[in-house]
């Protein structure tokens, strides 16, 4: 308990800092308020738009497509990596796939699932799930095939099924391994929403960013970044909870 706060008050330090700092280079005069806004006015910015509801609007928007796209990408990459492990039909078609589309930036695709399915919610959710998903088939395949040998070869001996050797030896030992490959996913999928947002436009953060730029309105660009950075420290600390939650019984939990 004491650690956690202590973590915290550190974070909470590096953040009062750095607006220090922020305050003082934009009010120095070195840049325009066009360049650098204040502090003080980006935090005028975020609380007109929070009294307004359009930052609630544009946030659940940019959260719900991010989070659909995550999760989808759990599902597909969850099996796509146990697949990979255990079947060698699987294995061979889609380790060359993955090895190749795993170093690509994958918003690359987003003009083809444009023009597939159109300037909409689909295609925001559709890249976002590709992009995500090849970070939980990786680590759900390693620890797939991380399980002990000796302990998949006991368990067929007495006569455990194909079935009951998946539910209850091979994914309570992925389950730490999948969940690291979630945890790196997670900000990917934000990041792709918003990078999807901003060259489709929209209602997210991404597209109400998009629209200050467009208006030259370098407040509500800041305003956007702080809530973007914002939200994915909950995400983060929130995927974080979840694990330790999951794995109380696992040797992890105890250091």
């Amino acid at each position: 308990m004491i650690g956690r706060l202590g973590r915290a008050l550190e974070a909470t330090g590096t953040v009062l800092v750095l607006l220090v700092v922020w305050h003082f280079v934009a009010a120095s005069g070195a840049f325009s308020d066009f360049l650098l806004p204040s502090p003080e006015a980006v935090a005028a910015r975020i609380i007109d738009d929070a009294l307004s509801g359009d930052v609630f609007a544009s946030l659940a928007r940019t959260v719900v497509t991010a989070l659909t796209g995550f999760a989808a990408a759990g599902l597909v990459g969850a099996a796509l990596g146990i697949g990979m492990a255990r079947v060698r039909l699987v294995r061979w078609f889609f380790d060359p796939l993955v090895s190749i589309g795993y170093p690509m930036p994958k918003i690359a695709f987003l003009p083809v699932f444009l023009l597939w399915i159109g300037p909409n919610f689909a295609s925001q959710v559709t890249i976002v799930a590709f992009s995500a998903v090849f970070p939980v088939a990786v680590a759900t395949r390693a620890g797939a095939e991380g399980v002990e040998r000796t302990l998949l070869w006991s368990a067929r001996s007495l006569g455990t099924s194909a079935g009951q050797l998946l539910w209850q030896i091979v994914l309570p030992a992925v389950v730490p391994q999948m969940l690291t490959g979630l945890q790196v996913a997670l900000p990917v999928a934000l990041i792709t929403t918003i990078v999807a947002e901003m060259l489709t436009g929209g209602d997210g953060i991404g597209g109400a960013m998009l629209g200050a730029m467009r208006f030259a309105d370098s407040p509500g660009v800041f305003a956007g970044i702080i809530v973007i950075a914002a939200t994915g420290f909950v995400l983060i600390r929130t995927m974080e909870v979840i694990r330790r939650r999951m794995l109380r019984w696992h040797a992890e939990a105890a250091s």
